[in-house]
């Protein structure tokens, strides 16, 4: 499908002249693509009209997940909603159970309620109506309306990034330089051959820490190849430091049959897990407990462990006390529950605490 044919679109901004001899240098990166480009199952179709819902499901799981793993999850999504009508009418636990193990599960909720949009009205025709759709941002929209509507529309991601800083010898490339860069190398015959190749360079040879520049289609034209240090550029991120919290849970029940919570909150919020408390400023984590027991109500019992989970910019440590309580026990296996949640539960399964 053209462009023109995908629906009336805003074009994309003016883009910056390309100092690079533009024909050759995307001939060479398509022909290194049509030659060794992954074989991914999201990318089954003909170019530039891939099936728009498996595109979309997987530049949304992808987005904080490596390829390799993330297809195991792919996998098991679409084998449970294997249509976008499918997920819709789905409910929104069976949702999350079906992202467990995935993270920043707010994707996942906003994927549903786009998918409950999609099946009353229909795919997005253009760029600009997959960027309406809840969760779905610049990247996202650019992706799905390359690969699925062939929109001359580059996408602007972490492979991206790095694969632009390097041909640029760029050590700090901001978001919008990047976009300005991706869009004026964009084949725009080919757009979504185009932005699978450059992804599947950063992935596979442009790599962060060891490039393979024997192996890279670009080399000739690569600034930093030229410089003699690829790997310099880009220049490392300055992270924040990871805030430190500390949580007390108490596990009431048995590791696969134990009283359970639903969550609120961005990050976890819809997902099952231990009754949990944070502790607050100038606590002990013998008062959070109290306070905790007290809110259910439970009876405190054995300290079963500690342990510690990052989580987005979070360092999480828990502590797991065991409990008593007449409250409804739910079967663990069958509830959406976050990764913090899973390692407490198999902590207390560990035989010496039985």
């Amino acid at each position: 499908m053209s462009p023109s044919a995908a629906g009336p679109s805003a074009a994309p901004p003016s883009v910056p002249a390309s100092p690079f001899p533009l024909p050759e240098l995307r001939a060479a990166l398509l022909a290194w693509f049509d030659r060794t480009g992954r074989s991914l199952p999201w990318r089954a179709g003909t170019e530039g009209a891939r099936d728009p819902y498996r595109v979309w499901v997987a530049e949304i799981l992808l987005q904080q997940t490596q390829v390799a793993r993330g297809q195991i999850y792919y996998d098991r999504f679409l084998t449970a909603f294997p249509t976008v009508q499918a997920l819709a009418a789905a409910p929104q636990e069976a949702v999350l159970k079906a992202w467990e193990g995935c993270g920043y599960y707010a994707r996942a909720r906003n994927l549903h309620r786009a998918a409950q949009q999609v099946a009353q009205d229909g795919f997005p025709r253009s760029y600009d109506g997959w960027l309406a759709l809840p969760g779905v941002g610049p990247y996202t929209a650019a992706a799905v309306s390359s690969l699925a509507l062939n929109e001359a529309r580059a996408v602007n991601d972490g492979n991206v990034r790095r694969v632009l800083a390097r041909l640029h010898a760029e050590p700090q490339p901001t978001p919008a330089w990047v976009q300005a860069r991706a869009d004026a190398l964009l084949d725009p015959a080919r757009p979504g051959a185009w932005n699978e190749a450059v992804m599947d360079l950063g992935a596979t040879v442009c790599t962060p820490a060891a490039p393979r520049c024997d192996a890279c289609p670009l080399r000739v034209w690569c600034a930093a190849f030229a410089s003699g240090t690829p790997a310099a550029y880009p220049a490392p991120k300055v992270r924040a430091a990871a805030q430190e919290v500390t949580v007390v849970a108490v596990l009431i029940g048995t590791p696969h049959r134990a009283v359970l919570e639903r969550r609120s909150g961005a990050l976890l919020g819809g997902l099952m897990g231990l009754p949990a408390e944070p502790l607050a400023a100038g606590e002990t984590v013998q008062d959070a407990l109290a306070r905790l027991c007290a809110r259910l109500p439970a009876r405190p019992g054995a300290f079963l462990g500690r342990l510690t989970h990052v989580m987005t910019h979070r360092r999480v440590t828990l502590h797991l006390h065991a409990a008593q309580a007449d409250l409804p026990l739910l079967t663990v296996a069958d509830e959406p529950l976050s990764r913090l949640d899973q390692k407490a539960l198999a902590l207390a399964a560990q035989p010496a605490l039985l």
